[in-house]
């Protein structure tokens, strides 16, 4: 299967270059480069101008990454997002996360990190490098400590959090457990408001954390 992507950055040359590395990515094609956000989303319009990945940078002009990210999140939340940037700084990273990036990589890194970043992606529906991961998990803890004492999870709230690690979609996620899309919502909503945590990230996360899966 061949995936799809988009580069959103403002410098062309950057852009060109990505798309050059990831040409040579046996399951990948880049479909378009756009300058920003603003873009992005009038290409969107056609469907045929949607695809599987975006790499989005952060700093853009009109409309920059957090935008961009949260405009996906709430319109294409299919499209997988992977920040490609230079910051890499912790509030960059948890705003993006917050804003519905799965996955996040300093622009410097190797191809062979690249790939092996997207592979991840579209395999297990998330990829952070290990610098990343450890920001987000010093967040968590945070966030956990003032939220109140964690209460039992019920096995089928586990089997949710199990299935919401993959790349499976709520409804997939319903059809595996033999439930109701509303029925799955159910059971993130409750490990929201239990857990204290705000994205399906942070669930993924949490479960990575307690040794409920693996990435």
């Amino acid at each position: 299967m061949t995936y799809s992507i988009v580069i959103v950055d403002d410098h062309l040359l950057i852009a060109k270059a990505v798309a050059a590395i990831v040409e040579g990515f046996r399951d990948f094609e880049v479909l378009y480069e756009a300058e920003n956000g603003q873009v992005l989303t009038e290409r969107f319009k056609q469907p045929r101008h949607v695809p599987d990945i975006v790499l989005l940078d952060i700093t853009m002009p009109v409309m920059d990454g957090f935008e961009t990210a949260a405009w996906l999140k709430e319109h294409h939340p299919g499209v997988l997002v992977m920040a490609l940037s230079v910051q890499d700084d912790e509030d960059a990273l948890i705003r993006m996360i917050k804003h519905g990036a799965r996955g996040y990589l300093h622009k410097n890194v190797h191809p062979t990190e690249l790939e092996k970043a997207l592979y991840t992606l579209v395999n297990k529906g998330m990829y952070f490098p290990e610098w990343a991961t450890s920001k987000v998990f010093r967040t968590l803890a945070e966030e956990r400590a003032e939220a109140p004492a964690t209460p039992r999870l019920s096995d089928r709230e586990i089997e949710f959090l199990q299935f919401a690690a993959t790349e499976l979609t709520y409804r997939e996620i319903g059809e595996k457990m033999f439930c109701s899309p509303r029925t799955v919502e159910s059971y993130r909503d409750s490990l929201f408001e239990k857990l204290g945590l705000k994205t399906r990230v942070g669930l993924v996360m949490y479960a990575v954390k307690s040794g409920l899966v693996k990435l």
